[in-house]
């Protein structure tokens, strides 16, 4: 059993060719397209200057895997 084939008809108008707004030398970037990379590079950049002042972390577990650990005495 075939499907039904649609076919345009004669009548129809051609379809026109879309060309971008901004193309070639005329493109124009977002403001936002220069301004996020720039952020990211500052945001990195103050990581990675205050990173000289960093300290291990103490020997003690952290608080989520103690609660973990009370959580399972009061269940078991």
């Amino acid at each position: 059993m075939s499907a039904p084939v649609h076919t345009p008809s004669r009548t129809a108008r051609p379809a026109r060719r879309r060309t971008p707004a901004h193309t070639g030398a005329n493109a124009r970037l977002h403001w936002w397209a220069l301004a996020l990379p720039a952020l990211a590079f500052g945001l990195l950049l103050l990581l990675l200057a205050g990173s000289g002042q960093a300290h291990a972390a103490p020997a003690e577990p952290s608080g989520l895997i103690e609660v973990g650990r009370q959580l399972l005495r009061a269940v078991g």
